[in-house]
């Protein structure tokens, strides 16, 4: 099941990277790895960063919660090589239809 899960993310990568202008994802490889990291960096740094900028995120009624989505997909282009992204709002709207895809992929598939 996280095989699946994480070739649906996969997939979905490549499918927001190709609707977006700015992003670019070299291979299937390369894409397998944006899936790795993000799937590790939401499970282990994200609620860490949520956390510390709690107070910001109740001020803007949780709307900051896409920065931080944003700077985790920039830093995953600085580290994985074959992934490049254009800029940071380009990240952040990256994240949200990277969200998005990867909600209709699973909805199709069925995966839980």
């Amino acid at each position: 099941m996280l095989i699946i899960k994480w070739l649906i993310m996969t997939a979905s990568v490549m499918i927001a990277a190709y609707v977006i202008p700015g992003i670019t994802v070299n291979s299937f490889f390369s894409a397998l790895w944006v899936a790795l990291f993000l799937g590790i960096v939401n499970l282990l740094l994200k609620p860490f960063l949520i956390l510390i900028t709690l107070p910001i995120n109740v001020l803007t009624l949780g709307l900051f919660t896409f920065v931080i989505n944003g700077f985790i997909i920039f830093l995953a282009s600085l580290v994985i090589k074959g992934f490049q992204v254009s800029g940071f709002w380009v990240a952040v709207l990256f994240g949200i239809v990277l969200s998005i895809v990867n909600l209709l992929l699973n909805l199709l598939i069925g995966a839980r």
